[in-house]
């Protein structure tokens, strides 16, 4: 991106809204010239008209500039640093099976908008491409292909499902949890169990799953898993000491 449209949008971020004229001044630039860079941020969905406001009794109201959702990109975050800390929490505090219920619950509330018993009845083809749909929403980039089948004796049909982006790159390769979680949206959105035969943990290119039709599609879930409070022995004991007030 231009320097000059990066500097708009940190002067408005930082501001919260700003006029032509308000730009102008602070970049040191023409009026005419800073508009040619907000339509540019305004063609990009990066900035809009938040609101007019007049600043005398006569001449013509001006118009407000603020940023947009999109523009939050642009504007580094420690959402990957905050996830990577309360997963190892998590992982210090509980132990393995409680963790493990945990992420199986996670997986369970992503497909909660989904009517996976409806999902059941299409032929796996017209699912796949339901789950892709459900899946790029999402942020993974995925696709789905026919696969040669594994048996050559067999006309069972195959497909490989490919996820290109890891939404938790960064963090997967060190908290396995994550791609068990993602294992168990995969086989509960597809309704059959997915063989993974590619990792972006494990560096390659994407993460594939190799998908064999089954006699009957239906919709997987877990048994009932036990989520009580694990016994004392298993937690670690956290203590808040208030601070002395002897002299």
């Amino acid at each position: 991106m231009h320097a000059v449209r990066k500097h708009i949008l940190a002067i408005l971020k930082e501001s919260g809204g700003g006029t032509v004229a308000d730009l102008a001044e602070q970049l040191r630039m023409a009026p005419v010239s800073v508009r040619h860079h907000l339509d540019i941020l305004q063609g990009d969905n990066l900035i809009r008209v938040g609101r007019t406001e007049r600043t005398g009794s006569v001449g013509r109201p001006q118009q407000i500039y603020e940023l947009t959702e999109e523009a939050d990109e642009f504007f580094p975050d420690n959402f990957a640093l905050l996830a990577a800390g309360m997963v190892r929490q998590l992982k210090q505090l509980l132990p393995p099976e409680q963790v493990e219920v945990v992420f199986r619950s996670l997986a369970k509330e992503m497909t909660a908008g989904v009517d996976v018993v409806e999902l059941a009845q299409l032929p796996l083809a017209e699912r796949l491409d339901r789950v892709t749909v459900f899946l790029n929403d999402h942020g993974y980039l995925a696709r789905w292909e026919a696969a040669p089948t594994s048996d050559p004796g067999s006309d069972v049909g195959e497909f490989v499902l490919y996820k290109h982006n890891c939404p938790y790159a960064g963090i997967s390769s060190e908290h396995r949890e994550l791609c068990m979680m993602d294992q168990i949206l995969i086989d509960r959105l597809v309704g059959a169990p997915c063989d993974r035969t590619a990792s972006v943990a494990n560096n390659d290119l994407c993460c594939a799953y190799r998908i064999r039709q089954p006699a009957v599609l239906a919709p997987i879930d877990w048994p009932a898993v036990e989520t009580t409070v694990p016994p004392a022995r298993h937690r670690q004991s956290i203590a808040l000491v208030a601070p002395s007030n002897r002299a």
